[in-house]
């Protein structure tokens, strides 16, 4: 009696035991993390404030002689509401198209010394539908062929199909197309001089700002990544 008693103890205790065992297994069949043990939870702290980066300081500098100031203020304007996003505020580029594409009209000054070194760029021929060697008008839309109108920050630089380039970031809606758009810097032979000298203009782009071929490399180390170019007319 006694051992028949003993016997269905055991079971009782093998059966709950298998019963706990089952209950686990099910649940180790949803996450691991279902089973794991569970660690005290520590105090949240509040949730920092977000940092805020500092925009480099722009400097004012009146317009060198060179430099339209009309223009010139705007694109100090353009510096100061873009200088989260500029990188380098020590130098600009500024592609003046109110002048015909025969001038020196791409103008890279110093913002310490106001020191400026110009020399040419095209526009696009959608701008200057009738090659008259002026920009027209300016247009964002993707296969128009214009130049765009606006601030645009120096990215990073590629080999393609006009050697080495550099790819611009339009910050303004009246060019945030840029990229989409593959509007770039690049060297262009209908940017060399010969062009001035043989039809008193230069040839036209699909919108990139195209220099001379001799100048690409100046252009570079110029304006470098992280600057502005600001492309207007007045």
């Amino acid at each position: 009696m006694m051992q028949d008693e003993e016997v269905r103890s055991r079971r009782a205790v093998l059966k709950a035991a298998g019963g706990i065992a089952g209950l686990m297994l099910a649940q180790g069949c949803t996450t691991r993390s279902s089973i794991a043990p569970v660690a005290s939870t520590p105090p949240v702290a509040p949730p920092a404030a977000p940092l805020k980066v500092a925009a480099a300081p722009v400097r004012t500098l009146s317009a060198p002689p060179t430099v339209n100031p009309g223009l010139f203020a705007r694109a100090q304007a353009a510096l100061a509401r873009h200088s989260g996003t500029i990188r380098k505020t020590d130098r600009i580029a500024i592609a003046d198209f109110g002048l015909d594409s025969l001038h020196p009209r791409f103008q890279f000054i110093d913002m310490h010394s106001g020191v400026v070194s110009a020399m040419r760029v095209a526009h696009g021929s959608g701008s200057d539908p009738a090659h008259r060697g002026r920009l027209e008008r300016f247009s964002n839309v993707p296969d128009s062929n214009a130049t765009s109108e606006g601030a645009f920050t120096t990215d990073n630089y590629y080999i393609g199909k006009h050697g080495r380039s550099q790819r611009l970031v339009g910050l303004d809606h009246t060019n945030d197309n840029a990229l989409l758009r593959a509007i770039v810097i690049h060297g262009a032979w209908y940017a060399n001089p010969e062009m001035i000298a043989q039809h008193g203009k230069l040839g036209r782009s699909q919108g990139c700002f195209a220099v001379a071929e001799g100048d690409l490399a100046r252009v570079f180390d110029l304006i470098g990544e992280g600057r502005m170019l600001y492309a207007s007319k007045v």
